[in-house]
Formats: C-alpha cells, sequence, structure tokens
C-alpha cells in the first residue's frame, strides 16, 4: 500500500510515517498544509492518504476540504481523516461525499498501530471507517427514536454498520453466519424506514443520515488540538 501523510505537526508526521513503515506500507510524501497535499497526491498518486482535519492556513476543516477535492480529482484514493474533535458534523460532512473509501478517526486510536493499519485496508477495499465513539454518541441521541424499535442484536450490528464493517466483517467479529446478518441487516432497514434501493445504498450514508436526525454536538478539543 502507497500512503500519503499531511500534518502539520511534524513530530506527528514523522511519527506517523515511522508507524506505517514498520507494516510495510510505503509514504510516499508527506506535506504541511493543503497545497502540498494536493500536489504530494497529484505526484505520487497513493493508495490512500492519511490526513489532519486541521491545518494551514485557517486551521479549521482543510482537512475535510481537501479531502472531498481529492476525491473529485483521483475517486480511487481511499482518504482516512483524523482529528481531536469527537464532531459528528465533520464525520457526516466527509461520508456524504462518498460512501466508500472514506474514514473518520480519532487522532487517539493512531496509539494502536493495528487499528489505524485496520482502518486503512478497510477503506483501500473500498470500506468506510467511522470512529465508534462518533457512532456510540449519534446512537444515544436517538433514545425515543425509531431506532430503539430495534433488538439489542440489531443495534449491535447497526453500530458496526456505522462504523463502515460489511455484512461480512460482521460475521466475524459477531460470529454470525453471513445469512443471519443479512436478516438482522434487512429488519434494520425495515425498522428505520430504509427498506427501499439497493441495500449498499443503504448502509453507511443512509444509517448516519437517520442517525443525524438528532441535532450534533461538538465536544471541546484538548488543550492541544490538531
Amino acid at each position: 500500500m502507497r500512503v500519503v501523510i499531511a500534518e502539520d505537526e511534524v513530530l506527528m508526521r514523522q511519527g506517523l510515517r515511522r508507524l506505517l513503515e514498520t507494516t510495510g506500507i510505503e509514504v510516499t510524501a508527506e506535506a504541511g498544509d493543503v497545497e502540498g497535499l494536493l500536489a504530494a497526491v497529484d505526484r505520487t498518486r497513493p493508495d490512500a492518504v492519511v490526513t489532519d482535519i486541521k491545518m494551514p492556513p485557517t486551521l479549521t476543516d482543510e482537512g475535510i476540504r481537501a479531502a472531498i477535492t481529492i476525491r473529485a480529482q483521483h475517486p480511487g484514493t481511499a482518504i482516512l481523516v483524523l482529528s481531536h474533535y469527537v464532531d459528528s458534523g465533520y464525520a457526516m460532512r466527509l461520508m456524504a461525499t462518498h460512501e466508500e473509501s472514506m474514514g473518520y478517526l480519532l487522532k487517539e486510536r493512531v496509539s494502536d498501530l493495528a487499528i489505524l493499519v485496520d482502518a486503512l485496508h478497510r477503506l483501500v477495499d473500498g470500506e468506510s471507517v467511522v470512529d465508534p465513539t462518533i457512532v456510540s454518541r449519534l446512537m444515544h441521541r436517538t433514545h425515543g427514536q425509531a431506532v430503539d424499535r430495534l433488538s439489542t442484536r440489531e443495534r449491535e450490528i447497526l453500530a458496526l454498520m456505522a462504523e463502515g464493517y460489511s455484512n461480512r466483517r460482521i460475521g466475524e467479529r459477531l460470529f454470525l453466519s453471513p445469512r443471519t446478518v443479512e436478516a438482522h441487516v434487512g429488519h434494520i432497514f425495515t425498522k428505520l424506514d430504509l427498506a427501499g434501493g439497493g441495500a449498499e445504498d443503504r448502509r453507511v450514508l443512509a444509517v448516519l443520515a437517520h442517525l443525524r436526525s438528532l441535532r450534533t454536538e461538538v465536544i471541546p478539543p484538548s488543550p492541544d488540538p490538531g
């Protein structure tokens, strides 16, 4: 796998590079701002991009905007956005552009190399990744909504769907057969009034769009946000 890293903090950027290279992932370029990121992607055509959500010049949402631009110009490039923010709004904005190969993780996940590498492989394989903390908060805010119609098992599967897991991966995690997972997913779509359209079209974006019906909340960043 070939990856470009975009992060304005040099130590963080170099640390990510060293971590990824220990797993055999090739880092084709590094960038400290959006202009450098876009140039690096044009030049090296990586399989995936790992980018901070906030970069110069405004340190707001450059990573999100860069991700959208990259996917428009290079549709085959997977994107993983990292952030200190537990903000479902940012995640929804990212996922609204493309359902497949888009991911949003909290930076604290980077300390677990296995999670980071697994996320990159899932994205390159065409899955989506949403941080479990964000999914949990969205699920919590649906109290009293349609999601309460779901059984405990269906809620568990819905959470994994919202994180971007495929039916096969859900079955592996929960030790369920493919047919059992498919049946649960069908029941989830029906109970959430998402019965129309193709199964893949209804997965992550449809579920997250439904959960987003309640107002999202921005959690203040840590003292040293990135």
